[in-house]
């Protein structure tokens, strides 16, 4: 070898070492490879809150920890193939946040998620993905929603991330270590069973403020995302939420994320009336949906025509309210909510909206809920054309 490409070997060895210890790391705790990261991906660069229709829109529900369901969601619409691969070309996808709680796959699901948008950038199509309540609280180090085997994932994620740290540190040519991230966790729990301690101590360390988790797959998901004439948002939008800025609560709590805000807007993450919380659209009482305040807040964003909405489980599955104006899309589907079959609504370029559904009462196009008859929610040209049963496969 000669002495310049020995030098230039030598030279780029740590960042060949980094590279290779993340993908053995991501890997270990994903069972996924992930591909590249886009070239103009920048954690400086301002997150897109308006975005123009595109020609085919998917927005998905609450996932909570359910890897299946989740994938069974998206090979409903086409968007990935049997294998879990981009399949949706230039399509859209919306996930209205709330990945984690509840379930058992959190990591893997947040993993999953993260190569479809790497996959789905490189295809002309886009996944974008946002904060509910349940990704607010576990940053807060709000626990209440945690199952056992969720704090076994996290354990498992701790063992290969510090092993990989460990592998780092081994070459000394490496400069850049990475900070521990268990710096300040305690290391006991009151009120908690010491087999479950590690867990917890994993948990705080991978989803708190600048943790290795928060800010890789949670840090640039929007709180609230406008695309052509639809308003999206985990619980609710009011008029007060409108005027302090869609883009500013975008950025004010992509930085608390990161750890460079000490604190959010009380509006944005705590609280019944807060922007992730808010059920006032979402009543599965359509007669209990405050469809004049949501008139008012639609009017104060220029082009908006709905707002689409997760949060609450809607047992009945995808509905309107408010003529259309409130779609609420969370189905609960995850095992553990209510095991609800998956449904995804779907948006064409001319602002059409239909249901996608795995449930088999529709299998003839119309089913137990009185399709043939009309609804009275406003989503009667997408319930009209009930799509047939799409065969779901794991």
């Amino acid at each position: 070898m000669a002495a310049d490409e020995e030098t230039q070997t030598c030279k780029n060895l740590p960042k060949l070492l980094a590279s290779f210890v993340d993908t053995f790391v991501d890997f270990s705790v994903s069972g996924l490879f992930l591909p590249p990261p886009p070239s103009t991906s920048n954690s400086d660069t301002p997150l897109d809150t308006f975005y123009p229709s595109p020609d085919r829109l998917i927005a998905v529900g609450d996932i909570h920890g359910d890897f299946e369901k989740c994938k069974q969601s998206l090979l409903l619409a086409g968007i990935i193939d049997s294998a879990g691969n981009w399949y949706g070309g230039s399509s859209t996808v919306v996930q209205v946040g709330d990945v984690l709680d509840r379930g058992s796959d959190e990591i893997k699901t947040l993993y999953f998620l993260e190569r479809l948008k790497r996959q789905a950038e490189k295809s002309g199509g886009k996944f974008i993905t946002m904060n509910g309540n349940h990704e607010i609280m576990n940053i807060d180090g709000d626990f209440r929603f945690i199952t056992i085997d969720s704090l076994k994932e996290f354990s498992n994620w701790a063992f290969w991330y510090n092993l990989g740290i460990s592998i780092k540190k081994s070459c000394s040519a490496f400069i850049d270590s990475p900070n521990d991230p268990f710096y300040g966790v305690p290391l006991e729990f009151k009120g908690v069973k010491t087999e479950f301690h590690d867990g917890f101590r994993a948990r705080i360390a991978a989803l708190r403020p600048n943790g290795p988790i928060s800010t890789r797959f949670l840090a640039n998901n929007v709180t609230v995302l406008v695309m052509g004439d639809n308003v999206f948002v985990h619980g609710g939008l009011l008029a007060r939420h409108v005027n302090y800025g869609l883009e500013k609560i975008n950025k004010e709590v992509r930085d608390w994320i990161n750890g460079v805000r000490d604190d959010l807007w009380r509006d944005i993450g705590r609280g019944r009336n807060s922007i992730v919380w808010l059920r006032k659209f979402s009543h599965e009482l359509a007669e209990s949906c405050d469809c004049e305040a949501l008139e008012h807040v639609l009017a104060t964003i220029p082009g908006a025509r709905r707002m689409i909405m997760g949060h609450t489980i809607q047992g009945k599955g995808i509905n309107g309210a408010c003529e259309g104006k409130a779609i609420r899309i969370d189905v609960g589907m995850s095992k553990g909510c209510i095991n609800g079959l998956p449904e995804v609504l779907e948006i064409s370029k001319n602002s059409d909206v239909r249901v996608l559904t795995a449930n088999p009462a529709y299998k003839d196009g119309y089913g137990a809920r009185g399709m043939r008859t009309g609804r009275k929610d406003g989503l009667g040209v997408l319930l009209e054309d009930r799509p047939k049963q799409v065969e779901v496969r794991a």
